[in-house]
């Protein structure tokens, strides 16, 4: 255990260690100045040994709890290699960049309000439209997919 927490920790782990403390925010067992505190020292972190000490009073909970979510390898306190940061689900949005789910969410929200209006249209004038809308879907539509597919691509290990 002594030679895994002088183990160089790599980026996944720093960010998992961070997401583990956001989740401790989010339940009220660190206050924010701890958090940004912490989150200081994580991103600084060269070692697993670095890292543990600022998870070490946290709870460890269930694998589907908060404090689970981030990971630890059984006992050592290191995070879990292989685990997607957070917990995320593979698949949707989740383990998406934040800039991505916002493009993501701009993106269907006007396929959206373009779909309600070319169906108003389309019930009002008793005919089915022109389907226009894929106009508006389909072209943004998959330069987002393939970013997404470049990002998730770029990302795994």
């Amino acid at each position: 255990m002594d030679a895994q927490l002088k183990m160089r920790a790599a980026d996944h782990d720093r960010q998992q260690v961070v997401d583990r403390l956001r989740s401790a925010v989010a339940d009220g067992r660190l206050t924010v100045d701890e958090y940004v505190e912490r989150m200081g020292r994580a991103y600084q972190a060269v070692t697993y040994g670095d890292l543990a000490p600022l998870y070490a009073d946290l709870p460890v909970d269930h694998p589907g709890g908060p404090a689970g979510r981030a990971g630890s390898l059984a006992g050592s306190g290191t995070p879990a290699a292989g685990r997607p940061a957070g917990g995320a689900r593979p698949g949707g949005l989740a383990g998406l960049p934040a800039a991505l789910k916002v493009l993501w969410t701009i993106w269907l929200t006007a396929v959206s309000v373009n779909v309600v209006v070319w169906v108003l249209v389309s019930v009002t004038s008793g005919h089915l439209a022109y389907p226009w809308p894929l106009w508006v879907a389909g072209p943004w539509g998959a330069v987002l997919l393939v970013t997404t597919i470049m990002s998730k691509g770029g990302r795994r290990e």
